[in-house]
């Protein structure tokens, strides 16, 4: 039996995801091993601060630079792919694949293809503002996938990613947040989503699929059974 490749984990945007991403990518290996295995994995966790501060000076490349050099460090410990854990940080998805010669498995296309394969063309969106707002996420839906994206208003807009940076990103989880959540939720169903993408990796610490009157679509699950997929691709 061949040894599974490692797989390098760019963490940290925030630690509380990156903790769920690591319990996730465990219990799916291991349920698909079974007995005592576990993900062979690097992990690489920046700190979150300064590139939060990028994130909101519009500093992209700067931030691309730090998650590029961090994906070179993985690849010279012997990663053979990258998974960035976080949705907003793939806006600089194609400096991270350009830092070297790993392949960056793209969080939006595990999505795409649990959306498709649900047969839903259109869908709500709760993510940061960056992610909301830009089209570097709803475009990759839109194009690969034919799959129209619904963003609440510029209020719910800001309440979700107030939730995520002030609380979420914090390891905070209020019942009054959920509820603003739910509220959102049912604003985009009523505008016709027919599901909803919990597009940032902290959110389902505060709402699952009981919280949504339509199908859920978790981004953080969704990547992480792609990653154990590509582990486990010849080497079973």
């Amino acid at each position: 039996m061949s040894r599974p490749p490692l797989l390098g984990v760019l963490g940290g945007m925030s630690w509380t995801s990156t903790s769920e991403y690591y319990r996730l990518l465990n219990s799916e290996y291991a349920a698909r091993q079974g007995g005592l295995h576990s993900a062979p994995l690097l992990l690489h966790s920046v700190d979150f601060a300064p590139v939060a501060a990028m994130q909101q000076a519009g500093e992209w490349e700067a931030a691309g630079a730090v998650l590029a050099e961090a994906a070179r460090g993985l690849e010279r410990a012997g990663a053979g792919a990258i998974l960035l854990a976080t949705n907003t940080m793939h806006k600089v998805a194609g400096q991270i694949e350009g830092a070297g010669g790993l392949p960056l498995l793209h969080i939006v296309d595990g999505t795409g293809e649990a959306i498709r394969a649900a047969g839903l063309s259109r869908v709500g969106l709760l993510a940061t503002a960056f992610t909301m707002e830009q089209d570097f996420y709803t475009g990759r839906l839109r194009d690969r996938f034919g799959i129209e994206t619904l963003v609440p208003d510029a209020v719910g807009r800001a309440d979700v990613h107030r939730i995520i940076y002030d609380e979420l990103c914090r390891d905070v989880v209020r019942e009054d947040s959920r509820e603003r959540y739910r509220e959102v939720m049912r604003d985009l169903v009523a505008r016709g989503a027919q599901g909803i993408i919990y597009g940032c990796t902290e959110i389902t610490l505060l709402v699952g699929q009981n919280d949504s009157p339509v199908p859920v679509f978790d981004t953080t699950r969704l990547h992480t059974r792609a990653a154990v997929d590509w582990l486990l691709r010849d080497h079973p």
